[in-house]
């Protein structure tokens, strides 16, 4: 059986040259470079993973930096702990030849830093997770000190780091951090954030312990960089919290508040007076949030492209009457809000610029409204799942008024 198919060959002065190789069998084609190239770009990271493991020719093949852009490698210490020293060692090596600089660790402890140290290359590593681990203060200060190009840090339900730890260890060149689960961060955990990392664009950031006080650090020491700031299940917050913090930083593009239960309207109209630049807004499970909220939201933030409003069940109908005159708005979760019908729904068809909607779990829509959606002509993306107002013809109907949107059921 014979194969032709078109490669881009050139010589060393430009001209197209053809190719004299070409594979014959099929056993040819599948060792033949320029045609794997082609073909390993049609597939995910995950199946790039395993399709490496299938002969020497496919992964030299793979083991291209250009394949694995953006990869996270997620490795388990105790399981790297029953392997041998050798085993350990190719195992880095493997996504070290791969071009591979972030890297993702469970159950790491101080133990294992040595180990780490020695094998991944110390000046390749740019982004570090960190998970579910019982790695102490020191630990973390090793890690930072020893990997000196490290630029985005996660810790994750590392409970053993401390508001210390973080004073101790971090360093000015890093611009993104995730602190989440951990439950001794606290308060003064933001101070050090805030003031030894200068260059911070992302703080992303789940504390139960973090207070008002905490968010009143922003007035004393702000990164002047920062535009994305994330606060997810803070639920000692307060409208004060909001109000120390909206006024430190009024070029912020990314702001959540999500499961900050007790915010209200109050916090709300601050956030839309005073971060006009905003262009993402979460404040889902925020139960005390009401049509207010959005009336503000719609007077002061002109520029928003994405709103969350997941569980918000304070958002009514007349709500989304509010969100529909929002020109730049391209993306709307609404999912699980119990209080917005068919009504609220016909409302959205003003919104001419919308890609992405979810209405996942709205228990209170019908057949009637769903059907209103066809009016969405740009709509990429449309989630139904757990809604029991759907039917088998409803969705061929979408489907046939929207054929290039993607309907989640």
């Amino acid at each position: 059986m014979k194969f032709h198919y078109l490669v881009n060959s050139s010589s060393k002065n430009g001209e197209n040259q053809l190719n004299l190789t070409k594979p014959t069998t099929l056993q040819e084609l599948w060792e033949d470079r320029k045609f794997l190239n082609t073909f390993f770009r049609y597939f995910v990271l995950s199946e790039r993973a395993i399709l490496v493991q299938v002969c020497r020719v496919w992964k030299e093949c793979l083991y291209q930096p250009k394949y694995w852009r953006n990869a996270l490698p997620v490795l388990s210490c105790r399981e790297l702990r029953r392997c041998s020293d050798g085993s350990r060692r190719r195992i880095y090596r493997s996504w070290e030849k791969r071009g591979v600089d972030s890297l993702g660790l469970f159950e790491l402890s101080d133990h294992d830093i040595g180990d780490l140290i020695y094998n991944w290359p110390l000046g390749k590593l740019r982004h570090l997770v960190v998970r579910w681990s019982n790695i102490s203060n020191e630990g973390i200060k090793t890690l930072l000190t020893s990997f000196k190009s490290l630029r985005q840090l996660e810790l994750v339900g590392c409970n053993d780091v401390t508001d210390d730890g973080l004073w101790s260890s971090l360093c000015p060149r890093i611009v993104s951090v995730t602190v989440a689960d951990c439950i001794h961060v606290a308060d003064h955990s933001v101070a050090a954030v805030l003031h030894l990392l200068p260059s911070l664009y992302e703080f992303n950031l789940q504390a139960y312990h973090v207070t008002d006080s905490g968010l009143a650090f922003f007035s004393h020491q702000r990164p002047a960089a920062l535009t994305v700031l994330r606060l997810h299940s803070c639920w000692k917050l307060t409208d004060q919290g909001v109000e120390n913090l909206v006024h430190s930083i009024p070029t912020l593009a990314d702001l959540s508040l999500s499961g900050c239960c007790r915010i209200t309207d109050n916090a709300i109209e601050l956030v839309a007076t005073n971060l006009r630049n905003l262009r993402s807004l979460d404040l889902s499970w925020c139960p005390k949030v009401t049509d207010i909220a959005l009336q503000y939201l719609v007077q002061g933030l002109t520029f928003l492209e994405e709103l969350i409003l997941d569980r918000c069940s304070g958002i009514t109908d007349t709500g989304i009457s509010y969100i529909s005159t929002m020109a730049n708005l391209n993306a709307l979760y609404l999912r699980w809000c119990p209080r917005v019908h068919d009504a609220g729904l016909r409302q959205l068809s003003r919104l001419r610029n919308l890609l992405i909607l979810s209405l996942a779990g709205c228990q209170s829509l019908t057949e009637e409204g769903f059907a209103s959606l066809v009016q969405l002509c740009h709509l990429e993306e449309l989630e139904l799942t757990n809604c029991p107002g759907t039917s088998p013809e409803l969705l061929d109907y979408l489907h046939n008024q929207l054929p290039k949107c993607l309907i989640v059921n």
